[in-house]
């Protein structure tokens, strides 16, 4: 089965709530494999670099991790930001995708007015 004929095939309202847990995983879905793939590395890219600041103090021996990286109250705007906002243009470019291949409607008047 093709890309899309597979797209096609499915339902395409579980894509979205899919992409709003996991970056590219509504993409995946849907049979987009790379651009899936794509959003995930970006996505756990922007985790990775920009909440390390956030969860560094997390491995500080002397707390339990899960207590620390629990508080609240240290994590800054800029570290949920990029991530949030990976997440937000993954869900717009799937629903643009569904727009580019949404199929035809049928033309059913042939030319006749009713």
């Amino acid at each position: 089965m093709t890309e899309t004929a597979l797209e096609l095939s499915r339902p395409r309202w579980p894509a979205y709530l899919l992409s709003a847990f996991v970056a590219g995983l509504g993409h995946c879905y849907l049979g987009q494999w790379k651009r899936g793939a794509s959003w995930f590395g970006l996505y756990v890219l922007a985790l990775a670099f920009l909440s390390a600041r956030t969860l560094s103090g997390a491995f500080d021996l002397s707390e339990p991790f899960v207590i620390t990286a629990l508080q609240f109250e240290s994590v800054s705007y800029t570290d949920v930001a990029v991530p949030l906002a990976v997440l937000v243009v993954c869900l717009l470019d799937l629903y643009l995708l569904g727009l580019a291949n949404r199929p035809e409607p049928p033309d059913d008047t042939n030319g006749v007015p009713k």
